[in-house]
């Protein structure tokens, strides 16, 4: 069991039967009284988010989990492939556990996979990646003004706004927590 107080973004923990991940994290203390802590969770069997308050000196069921360093191979519609690069099997990870990680997953990005009793129940990724563009619109005489951006389309398939002067071919590196773009390689 931990503290309430010992959850911050990231943490995985158990509360009514249910695999919980911190999105978010606040602790408020008023004048008087015990302090509360306000968390946004994720269910990481469902995909449900919600948000929970605790009194402070509540408790929750920590967790032990396994983390296994593996590489994309592949996707299709139901299922995302895996190679683990120690033990060389293939696991497969249901499209609703990556949810949205998918536009940032291209053949050979390494990532890590979060297993609880042999499930697989995460994947974290890469602080960034380098994608593709593969369509942008071109830039029209007279934007110019400070932070114009358009939409591209990257070669997984996900949307990035840009700055005007990416044009389609450039390679960009996008940060993989926030969806933004970060510079052109």
């Amino acid at each position: 069991m931990i503290d309430v107080n010992e959850l911050r973004k990231g943490v995985t923990f158990e509360l009514d039967g249910n695999l919980l991940k911190v999105l978010e994290y606040e602790h408020n203390k008023t004048g008087r009284g015990n302090a509360s802590i306000r968390i946004k969770a994720r269910n990481l069997r469902t995909g449900a988010t919600f948000e929970r308050t605790f009194t402070s000196g509540n408790r929750v069921q920590d967790v032990r989990l396994d983390f296994h360093n593996v590489q994309y191979l592949y996707g299709d519609s139901d299922f995302y492939y895996f190679m683990n690069n120690e033990t060389f099997e293939q696991p497969a990870v249901r499209a609703d556990i990556l949810q949205d990680a998918a536009p940032y997953l291209k053949e050979g990005v390494e990532v890590k996979l979060t297993y609880y009793h042999d499930e697989i129940i995460d994947v974290e990724l890469p602080i960034s990646v380098d994608l593709k563009v593969v369509q942008a619109d071109i830039a029209v005489r007279g934007d110019t003004a400070t932070g114009v951006t358009k939409q591209v389309t990257v070669e997984t398939g996900g949307k990035v706004n840009v700055p005007n002067f990416v044009v389609e071919g450039d390679t960009i590196r996008v940060n993989t927590s926030t969806g933004e773009y970060l510079t052109r390689v």
